[in-house]
């Protein structure tokens, strides 16, 4: 089975002028078509997020003329405009809805689903994107909209930004990229209102932004984040969060929003594989975003100097959204109208600095989490997660059923390249079950095409193992298939690939066609999308899992573990030699030495890397 979210790569859909203006071309076509007696663009299906849609379309018709001048538009755009003020403003509270701090205030909001009562919980969002289609509408009015229409449609926009701002809590579901995208809407407004009060919205914004998003920031893998439904980042929400910051600082200029919008691409860049996958987040796991996305990207990946357009994106959703038959929705259609109006393009070259939660040289790629264990590896076109045993979970040494990847102290990492090889030194303090101090050391190595795992730790008792990753999706051509089969690992000691033998969703078979997602919804207490599928991801109790054993000729004081990943099938026999400065390792494509844990005068492990 394919992975249905992560497609193709979103740097790879044209973006020159010509090829924005054929997709408006198209959403000017299909939307004159669909355009009701009425004045309605809205999908004939939409029930969810529908309290945007058709105003969203109408932006991408005003920016369409806007760039064209096709005459057909000015009278369309004017008709679903009154539509909208007529039938789509709500100012009467919706029954139900929780999150109020003045009750009958007469403001305007928009709703998530038009019946009163049904689903109010998405009305906070739903009024920030009608905020956002509204100022976009504002932005190409001149020349469009006559002073009457125009001015209905500022005091809406305001009225929107009041009641997000006073009749109601602020960022209700704790959803970064709902706030951010607020703020922006405030921004925004702002230079469409008179002097003074254009002024009170801005500051206003700015300090929303201030002490309502930054002041929430959640670190994670080094950098500080905005919040995102209760972690620090989603697959499908923190590409989103990082377009909103990116409009936020183009409108704006404020540096705060590039500062924090760097950060959030550096944690992206540094968690996502050379291949654009990427896995894990607080609301979904899987589920990538499409053009949406697109803003932010290109916006930072340009700052920071990164391919940030690997990600690969929902492409069902590569232009903008779309109803269940592919036709257009206007939900979210001002992230089109954004990223047509940024002009520069991607940055396309990966990051050459050394990044601590990252290793990635050519098809090669290993992203490390906050405990600097590996949280996705990637080699020959394959992806493996961190499997799971006995309820652990992680990448390193299993002994008397204990895995020795929990850091008890400061995880130390050296990176060196040099010759074609890229190289990180993880040292980590563990406590085994004696409560005995010991040092993991664990050596990655790449050309860009294998990669080598060299874990060494004093000798364990027993019959210990090494816990090398679950083999769990594999490139197919543009698409993103499931598997079960690592490609092409071999082991200095045995290696065997087990499968888990109970049955239960707490048991995950790579073999079965189902998602990581969905098998931590099925773990989780709520799995109505709105359960945290890292948590419940925790629950599981076992894995499909490579296990490695020790590799022979190691020194008789050391475990040493030898892995490599990709490249061909020989066998893999690395020769290890142990001296007054730590323990050297040969393999058939380098020479590696691993210093010592006592470390130099700072306590640091050395690393020497010499191509072979």
């Amino acid at each position: 089975m394919h992975l249905p979210y992560q497609r193709r790569p979103l740097h790879d859909l044209p973006d020159t002028p010509e090829a924005y203006d054929a997709v408006l071309a198209a959403v000017t076509e299909e939307s004159l078509a669909r355009l009701t007696a009425e004045g309605s663009f809205e999908h004939p299906t939409a029930v969810l997020d529908v309290g945007d849609t058709s105003l969203g379309v109408t932006s991408l018709l005003a920016l369409a003329w806007q760039r064209g001048g096709d005459p057909r538009l000015p009278e369309a755009v004017r008709r679903s405009l009154a539509f909208h003020l007529r039938e789509r403003v709500f100012r009467e509270d919706n029954p139900g809805y929780p999150n109020l701090v003045v009750r009958d205030s007469g403001l305007p909001h928009a709703r998530f689903v038009l019946r009163a009562g049904a689903h109010p919980h998405g009305d906070w969002p739903s009024t920030v994107w009608a905020l956002l289609q509204s100022v976009d509408v504002l932005d190409a009015a001149d020349g469009l909209l006559d002073g009457q229409l125009r001015r209905e449609l500022s005091a809406l926009a305001l009225g929107y930004w009041r009641w997000l701002t006073e009749a109601t809590f602020f960022d209700p579901q704790r959803a970064g990229n709902q706030a951010i995208g607020c703020v922006v809407g405030g921004l925004m407004l702002a230079r469409h209102l008179p002097p003074r009060q254009g002024t009170a919205v801005r500051l206003r914004a700015m300090s929303l932004y201030d002490h309502g998003i930054r002041a929430r920031r959640v670190r994670s893998r080094g950098e500080l984040l905005p919040p995102e439904h209760g972690g620090a980042y989603d697959n499908n929400y923190g590409p989103v969060s990082l377009s909103f910051l990116a409009q936020a600082h183009r409108v704006s200029g404020e540096e705060v929003f590039a500062e924090d919008g760097d950060a959030l691409a550096r944690h992206l860049d540094a968690r996502l594989t050379g291949g654009g996958f990427d896995i894990g987040g607080p609301r979904y796991s899987e589920q990538h975003c499409g053009f949406e996305a697109v803003l932010g990207l290109r916006h930072f990946g340009r700052r920071i100097g990164a391919d940030l357009g690997r990600y690969r994106g929902d492409t069902r959703w590569a232009r903008h959204a779309a109803g269940p038959d592919g036709g257009l929705d206007g939900h979210f259609a001002f992230m089109l109208v954004w990223q047509i109006q940024d002009t520069p393009g991607w940055h396309r070259a990966p990051s050459t600095a050394p990044a601590r939660h990252q290793l990635r040289a050519g098809g090669v790629s290993v992203a490390f989490d906050d405990r600097m264990t590996p949280s996705l590896v990637e080699a020959a076109g394959t992806y493996y997660l961190p499997a799971a045993v006995d309820r652990q979970h992680g990448f390193g040494p299993v002994t008397d059923g204990l895995l020795l990847c929990r850091p008890f102290g400061e995880v130390r990492v050296r990176d060196l390249r040099g010759g074609g090889l890229a190289g990180k030194l993880v040292t980590q303090p563990v406590v085994d079950r004696e409560r005995v101090l010991r040092h993991v050391r664990s050596l990655y190595v790449t050309d860009g095409t294998r990669l080598w795992v060299t874990v060494v730790v004093q000798r364990l008792a027993g019959t210990p193992h090494l816990l090398a990753g679950m083999p769990y999706a594999a490139d197919d051509g543009e698409r993103v298939r499931r598997t079960a089969r690592p490609a092409g690992v071999t082991s200095a000691g045995h290696l065997r690939l087990t499968h888990p033998s109970a049955p239960g969703p707490e048991h995950f078979d790579a073999r079965a066609e189902i998602t990581q997602e969905q098998a931590a919804f099925a773990l989780s207490p709520d799995p109505r999308v709105f359960g945290d599928p890292d948590e419940s991801w925790r629950h599981l109790v076992s894995s499909t899992a490579l296990e490695a054993g020790p590799a022979p000729g190691a020194p008789a004081d050391l475990h040493v573990f030898a892995v490599r990943y990709g490249g061909s099938a020989e066998p893999y026999a690395p020769a290890f030699d142990a001296g007054p400065r730590g323990l050297t390792v040969r393999t058939e494509a380098f020479t590696a030495l691993i210093g010592d844990a006592a470390g130099d005068a700072h306590g640091s492990p050395e690393l020497t890397l010499e191509p072979a």
